[in-house]
């Protein structure tokens, strides 16, 4: 007897069906049978069936004598189903990666409920991506499993069978089916749920719900929306068969209306000339199942009179209002566009202050610019110091910054008057340096992959970038950070301009060298890194020629091969769900250099990361899977294969392997690493920040100097500090800095 049955129907969709059925069989959590159903398909449905079942034992192909419908085609399969658990799947939608264990693991973690419901996200054709807006009510808060009493907003979340997992015995006994016609999801969810004695959540995208650009069933116009009306019959008629359930009456009546409301308001269902009888219908049920004492809203009302032309001029009102609010806004953000224009102009006439200095990094906070900011208070404290952040940025911000959002009055000042101005491209956007300005220009690390006029000759990577604009804002720099040689020559090439290169290292490195033990200790424990547990850090490069981002590696299906002595933290690009056994998201995590400090290893594929982790001294393990796709797309100044950072492995097993059976921090690793630090980390050793400050605030231009990286010593890791009795000797965040002219000016 398998955990899951999962049944999938299959009609018209062969163009989707074996994205549907691959996602069902390479999920990690394996012990499944899936049950195809050719519900007399036309099209080469049945044979794709017929195909993985020659493939895989556990597919277990049903065909049907003739086209039954989409609720009876789900009734079959049920009729063939042996696991503990029935999950369904429409043939053109996907489960996640992940997705059966990770709701496994719930059902085990809840005593196995007779319903389990978990999240979905639309996919379009487009490429977009949307989670479901109700997803609150998914959250995993309070005891599990609940009745439905305990939480009825569950009854808001959309009411199709494929966001849950039911528990076959409770489905037998109570003997709940599909009924035939449009929306049979209706009169199967409503009851399920209300019948249900126990019921869990789980706040996960399970399922990838395909929103075809023509096909779907409910967007096409037909007669078939009239069913609606016989679903919610049958919803009405169980509850009066089960008198117990009557005090869901009132939020059925609210439910069914709304849905009423909808199917009437969309363009795409009712045939012409029919929207009058389907009101006239609606009205009828609204006079039959209302509840008395249930309030109404305005669409309620004129349902409940059948107010025909009401409801169409009400629908025409809401949208010429909903132009006119656009309108005003647009004529309402060039007003303000341009009153800040002129704000500028008057600022930039106003004298310069010497003494300020503005800072940006992406609209947050961190990288070299955080750690130049800093360097400025320690060694430059009369510069005053502001920060340009996102309002929607929460994380730390330093402390005695001044905070200023982007597009603000007291931005355009910042930069119109601010003698320094230090950041990306977050902070140059709509600049225009005056005389005297000094800018720094923090760019992305170590060059990989082809960036600036380089990608002139790769488009997909370029993504429409104006190089004449880029080259405007090349113009305006005074300094750009390099961390290495391979960084001077590269910027210079690709960002021609008259501009100095500070190879003076990477300010965001500092950090690596002064932090502690302790230090380390308590971010770890932040992260819920167990004791003892060999933490991994997952960092792959954005691939800029896909429209959608999703991590290269199965990270639920790693995680099972390398053990419970391993952590994943996952840094991936995008928002595709990552969780799993073992499997820690840390996207939301402000500050990378942290998360380094956390780990025990890297491991990416093409991400700059590489270099400034080398700074660290921590084994680095590539995965090369997609190498020759990624280089052709993006291009590469480094040759990985041929100067290492670390091991390699080529997907998810070979991987394991190096993790497992010790390679990633052996000697060869060692050595391999300390070629790649010895080129291109020749300056980290924790006072590139401060050589900076000198040069540009302070005007020395003789670099501190520089200690070798065989000399340093960066905290090690809790995996190596484990195994050394001598503790490092690395200085404390704030403890005793060198004394420096900077520090005597001060």
């Amino acid at each position: 007897m398998p955990r899951f049955s999962v049944i999938v129907p299959a009609y018209q969709v062969q163009a989707y069906l074996s994205a549907c059925l691959d996602s069902v069989l390479s999920q990690s959590y394996t012990d499944l049978e899936l049950i195809a159903v050719d519900d007399r398909s036309p099209d080469a449905c049945g044979a794709i069936i017929d195909e993985y079942a020659a493939r895989d034992r556990r597919v277990k192909p049903v065909h049907l004598a003739e086209n039954r419908g989409l609720g009876r085609a789900r009734n079959a399969g049920m009729a063939e189903a042996s696991g503990d658990y029935l999950v369904f799947l429409d043939g053109d939608d996907t489960l996640t990666p992940g997705a059966l264990r990770a709701i496994a693991d719930r059902i085990g973690a809840t005593g196995d409920p007779d319903v389990l419901v978990y999240d979905y996200e639309r996919t379009y054709w487009d490429g977009r991506r949307v989670r479901n807006h109700l997803r609150a009510e998914l959250a995993e808060r309070g005891p599990a499993p609940f009745p439905l009493t305990d939480r009825p907003g569950l009854l808001r979340v959309l009411m199709v069978a494929w966001n849950k997992a039911y528990r076959r015995e409770f489905v037998t006994e109570r003997g709940f089916a599909f009924p035939p016609g449009y929306y049979e999801d209706t009169p199967w969810t409503f009851p399920v749920l209300m019948t249900a004695g126990s019921i869990a959540t789980l706040d996960r995208v399970c399922v990838h719900y395909r929103q075809r650009r023509r096909g779907n069933i409910l967007s096409t116009t037909s007669r078939g929306h009239f069913d609606l009306f016989d679903q919610y019959e049958r919803v009405f008629a169980y509850v009066a068969d089960h008198p117990e359930l009557a005090h869901w009456k009132a939020e059925l009546f609210r439910r069914m209306i709304d849905h009423y409301g909808v199917v009437f308001t969309r363009r795409d269902r009712l045939p012409r000339g029919s929207h009058r009888e389907f009101l006239h219908r609606a009205r009828a049920h609204h006079r039959r199942y209302r509840v008395p004492g249930t309030r109404l809203r305005r669409r309620h009302v004129l349902i409940r009179f059948g107010l025909h032309r009401a409801f169409r001029a009400l629908l025409l009102a809401t949208a010429a209002r909903r132009r006119a609010q656009r309108t005003l806004t647009g004529l309402a953000r060039a007003v303000r566009r341009g009153a800040l224009a002129l704000h500028y102009r008057i600022q930039r006439r106003l004298p310069l202050r010497p003494d300020r200095a503005v800072f940006a990094a992406g609209g947050g906070y961190g990288g070299d610019p955080a750690a130049l900011e800093e360097a400025f208070g320690r060694y430059a404290p009369h510069v005053r110091t502001a920060w340009l952040a996102d309002p929607s940025y929460r994380g730390p911000l330093p402390p005695g910054a001044r905070r200023i959002a982007p597009g603000t009055a007291a931005h355009w000042t910042a930069l119109a008057r601010a003698g320094y101005l230090v950041g990306d491209d977050h902070l140059t956007r709509g600049l225009r340096k005056r005389p005297g300005q000094v800018l720094v220009r923090t760019l992305e690390g170590t060059p990989l992959a082809h960036t600036g006029l380089d990608l002139q000759e790769r488009p997909a990577a370029a993504r429409g970038t104006d190089f004449a604009a880029l080259l405007r804002d090349v113009d305006q720099w005074d300094h750009v950070i390099s961390g290495n040689r391979h960084s001077t020559l590269t910027w210079e090439r690709v960002y021609p301009g008259r501009y100095t290169a500070l190879e003076y290292g990477s300010p965001r490195t500092d950090v690596f060298q002064r932090a502690t033990r302790e230090d380390v200790a308590r971010l770890r424990a932040r992260l819920g890194i167990p004791s003892g547990a060999v933490a991994i850090l997952y960092a792959p490069a954005r691939r800029e020629h896909r429209r959608t981002q999703h991590p290269p590696l199965d990270l639920a299906l790693l995680a099972h091969r390398l053990g419970p002595r391993f952590v994943l933290l996952a840094r991936v690009p995008g928002d595709a769900p990552v969780e799993g056994p073992r499997v820690v998201d840390v996207r939301a995590h402000p500050c990378v250099q942290e998360l380094c400090l956390a780990s025990d290893a890297l491991l990416t594929d093409h991400a700059p990361l590489l270099f400034e982790y080398a700074a660290l001294d921590r084994p680095i393990v590539l995965h090369t899977g997609d190498r020759a796709a990624y280089e052709t797309v993006h291009g590469a100044y480094v040759d990985l294969r041929a100067v290492p950072p670390g091991e390699t492995g080529w997907d998810e097993e070979g991987l394991a392997d190096v993790f497992t059976g010790g390679d990633w921090n052996g000697a060869r690793a060692a050595t391999l690493r300390a070629a790649f630090r010895e080129r291109f980390c020749p300056w980290d050793d924790g006072r590139a920040a401060e050589r900076v400050v000198r040069h540009v605030v302070l005007g020395r231009t003789d670099p501190a100097p520089v200690v070798p990286p065989a000399e340093r010593r960066p905290v090690p890791s809790a995996a190596a500090a484990a195994t050394r009795s001598a503790p490092a000797t690395v200085p404390r965040p704030g403890g005793p800095r060198p004394v420096t002219e900077a520090a005597e000016h001060r």
